[in-house]
């Protein structure tokens, strides 16, 4: 269960929501009954800190995250939000992770060229601009908050505000509780602008916990502080589809080639049709496994007629294969019996068909011979899989990299940004330096496409099994699997002792 925490009036620009309705939504709730609605499947008794006395506020954030037994998730109370974003963030599996917005960039060259200061020769500042009505106190990079500061904090070139939600796993909860003490015993050193939620990033930051980014993207999040805030929030969420966004949260962001474009532009939506009329992901799973024992039964004929339609069979196979896990995401049951039926049968289905290939070659008078195929076959992706889930679990195990760290008091942050270079340039030597710079050769689509497939992942397997099954004859499936799987565990072991030794 996730701890969550009910931030009242944040100290600066905020003030209590008492009383704000979303008149546009059904039952015209407050601000603060719908948002303690959405959260009570979280945290049936959230913790609420009121927020006017940021001592106070962050002692007893710290007592709550001292208490603490899993994630925590800080929210505004005055937080008007998609019951899906809620779900996404409290969902990360990061440390940390915040819901920032970021600085428009400019519309023109003109305007873009007027900073030319490169980055890393700008001199720190104590910003004075506001986006969304928060000073844009906080460095953002691509993934994560880089630095953060305070009315008497300076950063270098703020490109972004904290907006409010915020989680932090169990693992951080010491950090958190540490951090916020130690903030507490300066808050002196606050302005009256300075925002909690930003005070308490900027603590975890500067305490070396690697924070995160998220956007909104296609859903909604703002804290409003009037009846007029409240009804134009209302009104721009409930023009928004919600439904869409989870839909196409449902499906897997680091799928392979083919299943990215032959199977997930359209699974999702025999996902969202099988949900709705109450189909279990569990019995998903078992039209899977029985669509991949008719593709055995298919191929075991010999006749080609019968392998196109194995072929045809062990497609819409893996396509359930993928709409069982959607069907989980976009209805949220997700269970132990689930996983484990997943992941059993998903070899299940390949062992069977290689059996039923194998059997319809005998059967076409064709030799015995092509269960030595069969079996190379089985015993690479056995391997496979093995190394797949001794790997997954050891690197479970290895703690997160430290970032650098930063007193508190520190006026500024270029003693940590010196630090963050020095700690990239070591990361950039070595073993570490080639890993970096293959993980940036993926920024080109068709290197990122070519890394996805060279794996072999299941999609591709899947296909390779429908295609050359049904145009071709079992030898040929038997020997794509077998040498695109050797170039595929050659490619990933080696992939594998890298990072291991990095």
């Amino acid at each position: 269960m996730t701890r969550v925490v009910l931030l009242g009036s944040s100290p600066g620009p905020d003030t209590a929501p008492t009383g704000l309705r979303l008149a546009v939504l059904p039952g015209a709730p407050t601000v603060a009954e719908r948002l303690r609605s959405q959260i009570l499947s979280l945290d049936p008794r959230p913790a609420t800190v009121e927020s006017g006395d940021v001592a106070a506020a962050l002692r007893q954030i710290a007592d709550v995250a001292e208490a603490a037994t899993d994630s925590l998730f800080i929210i505004p109370a005055n937080s008007v939000i998609h019951d899906e974003l809620i779900y996404q963030i409290t969902k990360s599996k990061r440390g940390a992770l915040a819901l920032i917005a970021k600085e428009p960039r400019p519309d023109t060259f003109e305007e873009a060229q007027e900073d030319i200061v490169p980055i890393d020769e700008a001199e720190p500042e104590i910003g004075d601009r506001t986006l969304e009505g928060l000073p844009l106190r906080a460095r953002a990079g691509k993934s994560r908050v880089v630095s953060v500061g305070t009315a008497h904090h300076a950063v270098t070139r703020p490109n972004a505000v904290v907006l409010g939600p915020l989680h932090v796993s169990a693992r951080n909860a010491p950090t958190l509780a540490e951090t916020c003490r130690e903030l507490a015993a300066m808050a002196d050193a606050f302005g009256a602008d300075d925002d909690l939620v930003q005070l308490i990033v900027f603590g975890l930051v500067r305490k070396g916990v690697s924070v995160g980014i998220r956007g909104r993207r296609d859903l909604f999040y703002r804290r409003v502080t009037t009846q007029e805030e409240a009804g134009e929030a209302g009104a721009e969420m409930a023009g928004m589809d919600e439904d869409r966004a989870r839909l196409d949260n449902a499906v897997k962001g680091a799928d392979g080639f083919f299943t990215t474009y032959f199977v997930s532009t359209y699974s999702r939506f025999i996902a969202r049709w099988a949900a709705r009329r109450g189909l279990t992901p569990n019995q998903v799973t078992l039209i899977s496994i029985a669509l991949g024992v008719l593709a055995a039964a298919c191929f075991a004929t010999g006749e080609r007629p019968w392998m196109v339609a194995g072929g045809a069979l062990i497609y819409f196979a893996f396509v359930f294969d993928c709409v069982d896990g959607q069907v989980a995401r976009y209805a949220r049951r997700f269970g132990v019996l689930g996983a484990w039926l997943d992941a059993t049968f998903d070899r299940f289905k390949e062992y069977v068909v290689f059996a039923g290939l194998a059997v319809g070659w005998v059967v076409s008078g064709n030799g015995d011979d092509i269960w030595i195929l069969a079996l190379a076959a089985i015993s690479l992706q056995s391997i496979r899989h093995l190394l797949d889930f001794s790997f997954g679990i050891s690197n479970r195990r290895r703690p997160p990299a430290q970032l650098p760290t930063l007193p508190l008091a520190a006026p500024d942050d270029r003693d940590l940004r010196k630090a963050l270079e020095r700690r990239k340039v070591e990361r950039s030597q070595g073993i570490r330096g080639l890993l970096k710079m293959w993980s940036r050769a993926g920024r080109y689509r068709a290197v990122h496409w070519a890394r996805k497939m060279i794996v072999f992942p299941i999609g591709e397997r899947f296909a390779a099994i429908a295609i050359t099954a049904a145009l071709f004859d079992a030898r040929i499936t038997f020997l794509t699997l077998v040498t695109w799987g050797t170039v595929a565990a050659a490619y990933t072991l080696t992939g594998r002792l890298m990072r291991s030794l990095a």
